[in-house]
């Protein structure tokens, strides 16, 4: 029986996959004979190989693009600061109105300590208060999961 490793294949392989192994090869993460699949194949065919000689993987893949604008980069700092005081905002006032809304008032009557629920005792202040809190809440954590999705 034969070793399966030790047995070679010969197939026909098209461009296609070959542009689809670049980047992996470009990368250092390809396999050993995967390297040696794409370097035969570049050495087979010129054009291909001298585009990637020229440009890399990049020229070969991605098509180009408009140019960006110049102040691009200066729109995105400004929006994401802009985001992550929203968001410093948003956990202040939110844990802030959390706090007096829970809060509450204690102390000792004679021997027994006697306690007052701000909520409880002042529900015409504290709901709105409580209502705010849970609205400041909700919104850090819509910015809280945009920031992460856009990995700011």
């Amino acid at each position: 029986m034969q070793n399966q490793n030790s047995k070679e294949i010969s197939m026909k392989v098209s461009r296609d996959v070959i542009a689809d192994l670049l980047p992996l090869y470009a990368a250092g993460e390809a396999s050993p004979d995967t390297c040696a699949l794409v370097e035969d194949f570049l050495r087979q065919d010129e054009e291909m190989s001298r585009q990637f000689n020229l440009g890399g993987v990049q020229s070969m893949t991605a098509a180009p693009g408009p140019p960006l604008p110049p102040d691009l980069a200066l729109k995105s700092l400004r929006r994401a600061r802009g985001l992550l005081r929203w968001q410093r905002l948003l956990y202040a006032w939110g844990l802030a109105l959390t706090i007096v809304s829970l809060g509450g008032v204690g102390y000792f009557n004679g021997s027994h300590f006697t306690f007052h629920f701000f909520l409880h005792d002042y529900p015409w202040i504290f709901r709105p208060c409580i209502g705010l809190a849970v609205s400041c809440w909700i919104n850090y954590f819509i910015l809280r999961w945009i920031s992460r999705a856009t990995r700011l």
